[in-house]
């Protein structure tokens, strides 16, 4: 009997020994470099079993795998150890990469995982390398899994997952897993006598509630995404004990969401309350207490049995304004003597981007000029112009960004740069800006990661009336040498207010350009009642250039000589056409203080010579189409306008000057779709490609050229093309490296190229491998310890050899290594046994010259009986 007891109880440390400990963890990352990654594994294992790791080995999901040191180790309550361990890595290449860490074993008595004690413990992460992404941090996660259950009592779990990033978060539950991060087979889920789920968006692990006691394990999958793509994922595996007690746990006050400005100071008290009058614990965690410039706090203020009160103090920091909002998590826990329960709410904070400041409006006579300060925050990268005619009581809600429609405002430009706080509204694709109507301004700060500040309050401005105001600006005759222009204005009126009792004088410039950028004078006439408001200008090229107009007034009294009024700015009328295939499209270009409310398109007729309507719109832009290709059109139009001055309606026709086009088959095909695959064993990549003719309309695509540059940072070559349009296939084979990025592009008929397909970046192979064994015994089979280096892709390493006490028995830079044995310094060959390596490995990557470090251990199998090696 006592040989029996005492063979069950070794057993048990046996057990206990082989490692019954491991209880919850996760893998977090963040991006070091362009394919260099930090990892951090934390686990919590059970304190009371003599199972404990000062390293855990990682396998990085690319066929290769290291150790990682255990950096902390902290001692929790309830028989928890938090472990921290810390390792790093370079990838070979973009890609996504499936990290794993397992363990044995799992804790005896898990209820939901049968045979739990002879289970392995894994965890794992999904991260993405992708260059067009950019750097992914992934997220922390804030809170650790140490809490225990109630029975009958809802349980809570919130992880606080903070994006450094600034990425959205998504969480679901998934199944725990076993042996190389597969699924544990027969997995249930913990009966609950409500629900058990996840909240998707905020992560409240919520189940409600525990029917029975025991522990249980759960996991739940966190994603990260970007512009709407998933960048990565971390799974966090989790052991819930749950008992059944009288105790109740502590319940925190009501929390909502907060909204603070950039650079304000956000307070508030947070409180709990607990009916067994025990003592509380009050904490929060969350993405504002991981800030490193200016990070939130959390003081307790009161304390006493059964009720806390604490302090969240955060002083924001203009840079912390982003899209996504902060999550903060609270937990009270109650010192109760039966067990410690908790209660865990969550809230989110918007850090909002300030509102623009000193917007002003600076009118002229057919623009209005807006200027305002830069944000004090330096992620934003640019400001959107929003206009509204009339002023406005709009008001936004105490976390509306932006201008939404139903605040009355339109967006009518950006500028890019945070300094680019200048914008010129001409209001040019609606026929320009009216006199008379007052234009009121607000201004959007955007950042980097497409948050809008709160809109700057409105200020507002009425164009300045020109004095005189012009009226009309038309082509009267198109000719090379001989054309001419007529101009019009108003009467100056109300003179005798400034005074200027005349007599007066007339001063008439012209500039060939549109915005009157060069102004001649070219006419002088006085004037003693002002009736006189014509001018013909005559021997003009009015075929090739538009013309701007401006006439100045003169009081011209002896000795009271000064200018009356702002001169203000009208030029021609010119037709920009821009050819097309079997079309021609026609914008109307002119700068003038009058609304145009109609075109009337005009074009040439060759065989009677005589110009025909071909159409009216009131739009900026018309197409002519159903034309022929390689036949000459020229065109005139007709435009009707109006503008008030001094309460006095002025309509108009401007004639423009003539322009001519020949259309042409210039419309470039669309660019195919690409996927490119590489096939490691056979060093080859497969480039498969959409043809444009199958969901395009009007493509003709003839044939495809394709392109490669084997770095992030070079610049693409053309390296093939092929002439079959349903040719959609193509085997790419690089005698450097397989490594690198492509691109398609499609070409019709008549040469047009189509812009470059999707990069598609490939970089996943290793090319080189060392063996684990050979036998240098002149027997010339296996005699040198070689590379495997795949057609010569690593030009340079460098290679050391140790024995068992440490000592240095080979050396070479040689990328195919080729030790036959003998140990350095000496004619005598290395002694079997077992000796270490240290390999750097010079390759060629995307982001060029990588150094890979690959440690290991070879078997030598040499016959030899001396120690020379040893």
């Amino acid at each position: 009997m006592k040989k029996i007891i005492g063979l069950l109880i070794f057993n048990l440390l046996l057990l206990n020994c082989f490692a019954t400990h491991n209880r919850a963890g996760e893998i977090t990352f963040r991006q070091t470099g362009t394919l260099s990654f930090e990892i951090t594994i934390t686990t919590f294992t059970y304190s009371l079993s003599p199972a404990d790791r000062n390293e855990l080995e990682v396998q990085w999901g690319d066929n290769t795998s290291s150790i990682a040191p255990r950096v902390s180790k902290i001692y929790l309550p309830n028989h928890y150890i938090h472990n921290t361990y810390i390792t790093s890595h370079i990838f070979p290449g973009p890609g996504i990469y499936e990290v794993l860490v397992q363990d044995p074993n799992r804790n005896y008595g898990v209820v939901n995982i049968p045979g739990s004690v002879n289970v392995i413990f894994s965890i794992k992460s999904t991260l993405f390398i992708n260059p067009q992404v950019g750097k992914n941090d992934g997220v922390v996660l804030m809170n650790p899994p140490i809490d225990k259950a109630a029975v009958h009592h809802i349980f809570i779990h919130n992880p606080a997952a903070y994006s450094p990033d600034g990425d959205s978060i998504s969480y679901k539950l998934t199944t725990c897993t076993a042996e190389n991060g597969i699924p544990i087979a027969n997995y249930t889920f913990p009966k609950a006598s409500d629900t058990l789920y996840i909240d998707p968006v905020k992560g409240d692990l919520v189940w409600n509630a525990p029917v029975d006691t025991g522990i249980y394990n759960i996991a739940f999958n966190i994603e990260t995404w970007r512009n709407g793509s998933k960048i990565g994922n971390v799974v966090r595996d989790m052991q819930i004990e749950v008992h059944n007690v009288k105790n109740q746990p502590p319940v925190n006050g009501p929390l909502s969401d907060k909204c603070v400005v950039a650079g304000n100071t956000l307070d508030f008290d947070i409180t709990s309350t607990d009916a067994d009058k025990d003592s509380i614990q009050l904490t929060a965690t969350g993405g504002p207490f991981a800030q490193t410039t200016s990070p939130a706090t959390f003081k307790i203020t009161s304390s006493q049995l059964g009720a806390v009160v604490g302090k969240f103090h955060w002083q924001t920091d203009y840079n912390q304004a982003r899209k996504q909002p902060y999550s903060v998590v609270v937990k009270s826990t109650d010192n109760s003597k039966e067990m410690q329960l908790v209660d865990i709410d969550d809230f989110n904070i918007h850090v909002v981007a300030p509102a623009p400041k000193n917007v002003q409006t600076l009118p002229g006579n057919n623009a209005i000029l807006v200027k305002w300060a830069h944000s004090p925050c330096s992620n934003v990268t640019g400001y959107e112009i929003f206009r509204k005619e009339k002023t406005s009581d709009y008001k936004p809600d105490s976390c509306q960004t932006g201008l939404p429609a139903s605040s009355g405002f339109t967006l009518v430009g950006t500028t890019k740069g945070i300094n680019d706080t200048i914008f010129l509204d001409t209001n040019q694709s609606s026929g320009g800006l009216l006199q008379g109507i007052q234009y009121c301004y607000r201004i959007v700060a955007v950042l980097s990661d497409g948050a809008q500040s709160f809109p700057s309050d409105e200020n507002c401005g009425m164009l300045v009336p020109g004095n005189p105001a012009l009226t009309e600006a038309s082509v009267t005759k198109v000719d090379d040498v001989n054309g001419s222009v007529f101009l019009a204005w108003a009467k100056p009126r109300g003179l005798d207010t400034i005074p200027a009792p005349g007599p007066y004088e007339y001063l008439v410039y012209r500039s060939n350009d549109l915005w009157g950028q060069n102004f001649t004078l070219i006419h002088t006439f006085q004037t003693a009642d002002l009736n006189d408001t014509i001018y013909t200008d005559t021997g003009l090229n009015t075929r090739q250039y538009p013309y701007s107009y401006k006439v100045e007034l003169y009081n011209n009294a002896v000795g009271n000589r000064f200018l009356i009024g702002t001169p203000e700015i009208a030029s021609t009328f010119y037709p920009d056409l821009m050819p097309a295939d079997n079309q021609v499209t026609i914008s109307m270009k002119k700068n003038v203080p009058w609304v145009n409310t109609e075109y009337d398109i005009y074009r040439l007729n060759n065989t009677t010579q005589q110009y025909d309507s071909v159409g009216v719109t009131n739009a900026e832009v018309f197409v002519d189409k159903n034309l022929v290709n390689g036949v000459k059109y020229c065109y005139q139009i007709k435009s009707k306008g109006w503008r008030p001055s001094h309460n006095i309606v002025f309509n108009n026709l401007n004639w423009s000057h003539i322009n001519c086009t020949t259309p042409l088959d210039t419309v470039a095909p669309c660019p195919p779709s690409l996927e490119v695959r590489t096939n490691c064993d056979s060093l080859y990549n497969r480039l498969v490609w959409t043809n444009p003719n199958h969901f395009c309309p009007g493509s003709e695509v003839v044939k495809y050229n394709l392109y490669f540059k084997n770095s992030l940072k070079g610049e693409f070559a053309k390296f093939d093309s092929v002439t079959s349009p349903d040719d959609t296939v193509y085997f790419h084979r690089n005698p450097d490296s397989i490594s690198g990025c492509y691109a398609v592009t499609a070409v019709d008929s008549v040469g047009n190229e189509s812009r470059m397909s999707v990069i598609g970046c490939v970089d996943e192979c290793m090319y080189y491998d060392l063996p684990n064994v050979f036998t240098p015994n002149n027997d010339t089979h296996n005699d040198f310890f070689k590379a495997v280096n795949r057609n010569n892709y690593v030009k340079k390493v460098d290679m050391k050899i140790y024995n068992r006490w440490g000592q240095l028995v080979f050396h070479t830079s040689n990328p195919d290594i080729m030790w036959n044995g003998t140990v350095m310094n000496s004619n005598k060959v290395a002694s079997p046994g077992v000796y270490y390596y240290s390999c750097d490995v010079y390759e060629n990557r995307l982001s060029g010259e990588e150094v890979r470090n690959m440690v290991g251990f070879v078997h030598v199998y040499s016959g030899s009986s001396n120690t020379g090696g040893e």
